[in-house]
């Protein structure tokens, strides 16, 4: 039986994901899938792409900081900090490492589970679903990257589905909806989830490479 490994936000955390893929040992007919945001914070994004780009196994959403860079590249929309120094390591003369992260898609189906960065509005069809919310949603309320609200996921209802975004020592849960974004990139773990066997495998971080903020919760 051919397996999935569905992993949480690696932002540029190539070691900890190359140890993440040495206990998993992905095989031949196995999937390797990324909830977006492979860049920006960590060491390691150009590292983390050209894995994503080289192995046909691998695949991935997009990510609010993938998407802000393929909004720079296209249309100059201004970057963050961190954001702007990523941008600058993955320029090329063929800008390959930009294009692909535009190609990636919003949403992936994975077996009987979709796999979105951030969230899906509840009541809405996947169709339908706007890209801010996509890559951004945590509440329901005014403000969609509002931490204090109602989880979309506590409200949602629909084909399972598997997130990031949300940094939490343990994942975050809901009937239909289960969040993998353990923090690696700030100094915690990175986690990935076996949807065929409902099993969680994890790699700690080797350090902190970015300030620890309010996202995680521990």
């Amino acid at each position: 039986m051919s397996r999935t490994l569905i992993i949480g936000d690696i932002h540029g955390c190539f070691d900890e994901l190359s140890a993440l893929l040495e206990v998993f040992k992905p095989e031949h007919e196995d999937r390797v899938v990324a909830v977006g945001d492979l860049t920006v914070k960590g060491p390691k994004s150009r590292d983390v792409l050209e894995l994503f780009m080289a192995d046909a196994r691998f695949s991935s959403v997009i990510g609010n900081h993938d998407f802000a860079l393929v909004k720079h590249y296209r249309h100059g929309h201004k970057l963050k900090a961190s954001q702007a120094r990523v941008f600058d390591q993955l320029r090329t003369n063929d800008d390959r490492y930009l294009k692909f992260l535009e190609s990636l898609p919003f949403l992936l189906q994975v077996g009987e589970s979709v796999v979105v960065h951030a969230g899906l509005r509840p009541g809405v069809e996947l169709g339908s679903q706007s890209k801010d919310d996509l890559i951004e949603l945590r509440t329901l309320g005014e403000d969609r990257t509002d931490r204090s609200g109602t989880p979309w996921y506590q409200e949602y209802v629909g084909p399972m589905a598997v997130f990031g975004h949300w940094p939490s020592s343990e994942p975050r849960r809901g009937q239909f909806a289960l969040g993998i974004d353990s923090g690696c990139v700030y100094g915690y773990e990175l986690t990935g989830y076996i949807p065929e066997y409902g099993e969680f495998l994890k790699v700690p971080a080797l350090m902190a490479y970015a300030p620890s903020t309010s996202n995680v919760q521990t």
